[in-house]
């Protein structure tokens, strides 16, 4: 089969930003820019419009397609937090295969069994049926035995350990960060140094047994400031964040709506602007959704009892582009973040425009307008601190292996 997508802008986190035609063939790119077009392809013109890699969506809760879908990713790294938790090669195997053809599931198998942060799970035999990376999930290992064992044994394995950087022993029962917010509502909060606390050990750690360590998600000022120290030391570290912390500061919870209720919590206005310079000068590696969907049940509640999460995987376009329209990064470093730096944390050879590369393809309009209602989610849930927000792109079209995602 041979597509052409004709008259586009395309945006190659590693070829830049040009416009021209892109050729796949047999689900591979196959010729970018001026391009002739075979007499026997499938022609689509994108009027002008972006063709830019398909994102691939690095620590997502939960498997939602039609939200995936709408919010142009092909790819997701499946946190190991499932029911069953991802700690058994046949239960990672299953999680692998379900989304095929359309969407590829990447599963982030446990470190340690029943994520329990005491005793190591099979990884070596996730791995073989299909797990693309290991992963502590929604929680911190406190035991530094423990985490140095998952590190020099991820090591081995050439895999990379994907963290989440709060400590529980500061964050247990909190669900805001401490500061004037929080005290002013009478939440039960954590200080921020809670993250660089975890961020530090962790990185001692990988430092000393030379594995490879991605920090799901690191939201302050502390935090930014210990990894850039790591990789001027030339510690293989990475490291991600939301759109939630780099738009939104703990000032969306003084109304007590449970839909800002995120972990890690909201930060001060000081830290989303460290995340800001952090996202510019290339400390942040990868932009995530944080996608999360929870319904009426487990949201419409007091701030205390409610569940922590977001649906992001619909905005994280929009959202991401606003850091465009801002010049806190150009197009072609935001698929970086979106798609190829994602991919490179798993292991996958794509994420870009190059040609051999597979056609897991975006089309989109940037400056299409529209407003963020929950209610209208493709997803199973639109609990969104976004709601009402106006945001500007929407995916048009999606491609997966070069075969339209519909």
């Amino acid at each position: 089969m041979i597509l052409a997508l004709t008259n586009a802008t395309l945006a190659c986190p590693v070829g830049g930003v040009m416009t021209g035609n892109l050729l796949v063939r047999d689900g591979a790119i196959v010729a970018t820019g001026i391009v002739d077009i075979p007499a026997d392809a499938e022609i689509v013109d994108c009027g002008g419009k972006t063709i830019a890699p398909g994102i691939v969506d690095l620590g997502v809760a939960k498997v939602d397609r039609a939200a995936f879908r709408a919010g142009g990713i092909v790819r997701i790294g499946l946190m190991p937090d499932q029911s069953p938790v991802l700690d058994d090669p046949g239960i990672v195997q299953r999680a692998a295969l379900i989304g095929k053809p359309d969407l590829w599931i990447h599963p982030i198998a446990a470190a340690t069994r029943g994520l329990e942060g005491h005793d190591l799970a099979e990884m070596a035999i996730c791995l073989s049926a299909g797990a693309k990376a290991v992963g502590t999930g929604r929680h911190w290992i406190a035991d530094s035995g423990v985490m140095r064992r998952v590190l020099a044994y991820a090591r081995d394995l050439d895999v990379t350990v994907v963290t989440h950087a709060e400590d529980g022993g500061l964050t247990a029962g909190a669900v805001a960060t401490e500061g004037e917010t929080a005290t002013r509502l009478g939440l039960p909060a954590a200080p921020a140094v809670a993250e660089a606390l975890a961020i530090a050990r962790d990185l001692m750690l990988a430092e000393d047994t030379g594995a490879r360590l991605h920090i799901r998600q690191v939201t302050t000022a502390a935090g930014f400031d210990l990894i850039r120290a790591a990789k001027r030391r030339g510690v293989a570290v990475t490291c991600g964040i939301t759109p939630a912390h780099l738009h939104l500061s703990e000032i969306a919870v003084s109304d007590f709506r449970s839909f800002a209720l995120l972990s890690p919590p909201l930060r001060a206005e000081s830290d989303r602007r460290a995340a800001l310079a952090a996202i510019a000068d290339g400390t942040i590696d990868v932009l995530c959704s944080g996608h999360e969907p929870r319904g009426p049940e487990e949201k419409r509640l007091p701030f205390t009892d409610a569940t922590s999460g977001m649906a992001g995987a619909e905005t994280l376009l929009p959202l991401a582009l606003m850091l465009v329209r801002d010049e806190h990064l150009t197009l072609q470093r935001l698929f970086a973040l979106l798609a190829c730096n994602p991919a490179r944390v798993l292991g996958l050879d794509t994420g870009t425009l190059e040609v051999g590369k597979p056609a897991d393809l975006m089309l989109f309009d940037g400056q299409a307008p529209w407003q963020i209602v929950g209610d209208d989610f493709k997803a199973e849930a639109g609990n969104t601190p976004f709601d009402g927000l106006p945001v500007q792109g929407r995916v048009l079209r999606l491609w997966k292996g070069g075969r339209e995602v519909r």
